[in-house]
């Protein structure tokens, strides 16, 4: 239309409201949220309200049922919902509290709701809210009263909770597996290079030689760390909250270890106010992720560095590369890059759950309602970025003569002379001073420091006797660094050893943690 029947279109919108309600029916059709419109789904389906009671005379206004809904999102946990009522449902029919005819109706349900939504065929409504009450009402349509005997001693609020405990429970043994890729990449680098020579670095300075193997292995031990805390996490979360119920645990006689055994839980939660509050698990979930994330940040930066031509410790295999579309010569190392990135995101996805939680009374608030986004979106980040970085790593070839040749630049052996001095009974501070002046000397000559002649090395001190350069190769700095977590290639030896075992232990304690089949 022109603008000015744009206009007129807008005035004739505008006075057909006739008032708050239809204001708001009006505002929700406009906006659009998953791709439809609130008309999409509300066809011939129970609101939430109806659904639950006959408290409400009327359903919802449509803002309310547009932000109260969480379908759009907390569909993931279709299979632990359905886990959940199939533990209820069987611990009721052994409890007697239900019938077992009944046991057997809302398990066929359950199994056929599984099926339809495996197979895309299962119509998801909004006006259901969410997932737990879109599942019920596909009960109810599949076995008619029997769905309703599958709420008995059960809220919502214990049955998201565990919804969400098993979830996380689950993504954090995803997590677990895919920190172990990327820590058995780096072992098998280690193991390649325990005695290839590099500078190592402070301030982004040439230090004093390291061997690859040794930076390997640094990072075994830094991603050993998101391993352990994954594995305190699933320790931590290990408690099933079913039957904790709305927030104060039910009147029927439930057996509470029966459905945490049923769901592969160590035990059933101790308090049924803190059961439904508690979210915990998913906090600690975000905190892992985002200090992984971090880790895996400070590898991208070092990626990034040593594949630039300036550096050419590394090349990157072309599978984990990009090209430029106006340069041909350009390979960059955009897996890196996004994983550098994407960390911002995992930081971020913490620091939503924090302020979130910071500030709920006890027990359960519809806050929580948001607890999920941020998890969901940190198991999608680290879900991709893990396996990359694991595969950049273990395909990308290390340029061993570069690396050499780096390390005998820069006076890296400069720490050796005073060292050297040192063991001769001279204070460090003064071998420091005299190892400074040589290396000013050098500079000077432009030289390095094994060039230098004995009668140079007179003239600064006369404790710098010839002898003193069979300290001053790479190999000798490095045989040199014995003590526990050093350089030297028999100390990274060790560690690769020590640290296979305990990759090896850590792996058969996460088979114990593994629940029942889905």
């Amino acid at each position: 239309r022109s603008r000015a029947g744009d206009d007129a279109g807008h005035r004739r919108d505008r006075n057909q409201l006739g008032g708050e309600e239809t204001a708001t029916s009006f505002f929700c059709h406009v906006i659009l949220q998953d791709g439809h419109s609130m008309a999409e789904d509300t066809k011939d389906t129970k609101s939430s309200n109806q659904m639950w009671g006959g408290r409400f005379a009327s359903g919802p206004s449509a803002i309310m049922e547009e932000i109260n809904a969480s379908i759009g999102f907390d569909k993931k946990l279709y299979a632990q919902d359905i886990r959940g009522s199939k533990a209820h449902a069987t611990m009721l029919a052994h409890q007697g509290i239900i019938s077992g005819e009944d046991k057997d109706k809302i398990l066929h349900g359950l199994d056929t709701i599984l099926s339809e939504i495996e197979a895309g065929q299962f119509v998801f409504s909004r006006k259901l809210e969410d997932i737990h009450m879109n599942i019920e009402a596909r009960l109810a349509d599949l076995i008619g009263p029997a769905a309703g005997r599958l709420h008995t001693a059960r809220s919502r609020n214990d049955q998201v909770a565990l919804d969400f405990r098993l979830w996380v429970k689950e993504e954090l043994q995803k997590t677990e597996a895919a920190l172990s890729g990327l820590i058995a990449a780096f072992l098998n680098r280690a193991e390649e290079h325990a005695d290839t020579v590099m500078p190592g670095f402070t301030h982004l300075q040439t230090a004093q030689p390291v061997t690859f193997g040794h930076h390997c292995m640094a990072y075994v031990e830094m991603f050993g760390r998101d391993r352990q805390r994954v594995r305190h996490a699933i320790e931590h979360l290990d408690e099933s909250p079913i039957g904790a119920a709305a927030l104060a645990g039910t009147g029927y006689p439930i057996d509470r270890h029966m459905t945490a055994q049923a769901l592969g839980f160590r035990e059933p939660t101790r308090n049924s106010i803190d059961t439904v509050s508690d979210r915990d698990f998913a906090l600690e979930f975000l905190s892992i992720a985002s200090i992984s994330a971090v880790h895996l940040s400070r590898l991208a930066e070092e990626i990034v560095i040593w594949s630039t031509p300036q550096f050419g410790f590394i090349r990157l295999s072309d599978a984990f590369s990009t090209g430029s579309s106006i340069m041909p010569q350009k390979k960059n190392p955009d897996i890196a890059e996004l994983t550098r990135g994407r960390s911002a995101r995992l930081i971020g996805g913490v620091t939503t759950m924090l302020a979130a939680l910071k500030s709920l009374p006890l027990s359960y608030n519809r806050d929580l309602a948001e607890d999920k986004r941020a998890a969901f979106e940190a198991v999608d980040g680290l879900a991709l970025v893990l396996p990359a970085m694991a595969g950049m790593v273990a395909t990308m070839t290390v340029e061993t003569e570069t690396m050499r040749k780096a390390a005998s630049q820069g006076f890296t052996l400069a720490t050796e002379v005073a060292d050297f001095l040192a063991r001769k009974g001279v204070p460090f501070s003064t071998a420091h001073d005299i190892t400074g002046a040589l290396v000013r000397l050098c500079e000077e000559r432009d030289c390095e420091l094994h060039e230098i002649d004995d009668a140079a090395l007179a003239a600064i001190d006369a404790r710098l006797t010839p002898d003193i350069r069979e300290h001053l190769t790479l190999e000798a700095a490095l045989d040199a660094r014995m003590a526990r977590g050093g350089t030297s290639p028999a100390r990274v030896g060790e560690q690769i050893e020590r640290l296979s075992r305990e990759l090896a232990r850590q792996r058969a304690w996460a088979l114990d943690y593994r629940g029942p089949t889905p």
